[in-house]
């Protein structure tokens, strides 16, 4: 247990420097991205309200900046560039995976992620989803048309999947965050296509990051989740277990267990360690 609690305002100082939101340490390069995603392990691409987490926007500006409409904003410019032009790069996992939101995962933490999925690296994993009810019918459509046909962009693989046309629009985006979630399929390009000649290539995760499945192989999940929780926690400074289990959809049973797994390893604190947390428990990283 911490000694003497942290403020709010010691809290918010180290996220900040955690956060790269500081003018001085802002991401000016894709350069800098990179060494940043791989620091953090895990972040958002922009900031989401309730999720708290680094993030690659807020990076880049240097301050918490919120997201802005202008398509002539630097920041916004050098963020969403950055990612588009590494997507067929391999320098991390890039997907809707955090609350189903644009999330970026290095790629030491990726196969910490892929054990904790329902993914076993086989081809014919997706139909023991299904057949459970776990996985939707239009998700198996898109997943089965990336299988039989390889890479393919948005508008041909709604073709390709029977969801095409605009009142299916819906249906087909619902149930592609459905499959980056579970870490099934992830974007690995860009294409010139759709009424907007910007349009995302697809693929499966396994076959993007073959080795991937087989390192996750060695994991076990307990082992996964406390690899996942230390690094957020490094992040984020400190979070109540209600916070974790609803940012990476545990259970409050595995969180818990995660936590006491911590502890016994004397990597985190355990108790009141931010100054007015009263509804939780709070956690910290050990200072």
């Amino acid at each position: 247990m911490a000694e003497v609690p942290l403020t709010r305002k010691q809290v918010e100082h180290l996220r900040n420097e955690r956060y790269h939101r500081r003018r001085d340490k802002r991401l000016r390069h894709a350069d800098d991205i990179r060494r940043f995603v791989d620091d953090v392990g895990v972040c958002l691409l922009f900031p989401v309200q309730g999720v708290e987490m680094p993030n690659v926007y807020q990076a880049v500006a240097g301050y918490a900046k919120a997201i802005t409409s202008k398509h002539d904003d630097p920041h916004i410019s050098l963020t969403w560039s950055t990612k588009d032009r590494a997507l067929d790069k391999r320098w991390w996992y890039y997907g809707k995976l955090i609350k189903g939101k644009s999330t970026l995962v290095s790629l030491d933490l990726l196969p910490h992620f892929y054990a904790l999925s329902e993914n076993f690296g086989a081809d014919d994993d997706y139909l023991h989803e299904y057949e459970a009810g776990a996985l939707s019918a239009d998700a198996r459509s898109i997943y089965e048309a990336l299988l039989r046909h390889g890479p393919l962009h948005a508008v041909e693989l709604k073709r390709k999947a029977n969801l095409y046309g605009d009142a299916l629009k819906g249906k087909f985006d619902k149930a592609l965050t459905e499959l980056q979630v579970g870490l099934k399929v992830l974007p690995v390009g860009v294409a010139e296509a759709g009424a907007w000649r910007y349009a995302f290539v697809y693929d499966i995760v396994s076959r993007w990051f073959p080795r991937v499945p087989e390192q996750a192989r060695e994991i076990t999940r307990g082992e996964a989740r406390a690899t996942i929780l230390a690094r957020h926690l490094r992040n984020v400074i400190y979070a109540t277990p209600r916070e974790i289990a609803r940012i990476f959809d545990w259970s409050a049973h595995d969180t818990a267990t995660t936590i006491q797994r911590l502890v016994e390893r004397h990597e985190i604190s355990f108790g009141e360690v931010v100054e007015g947390i009263k509804a939780e428990i709070a956690l910290a990283v050990q200072p």
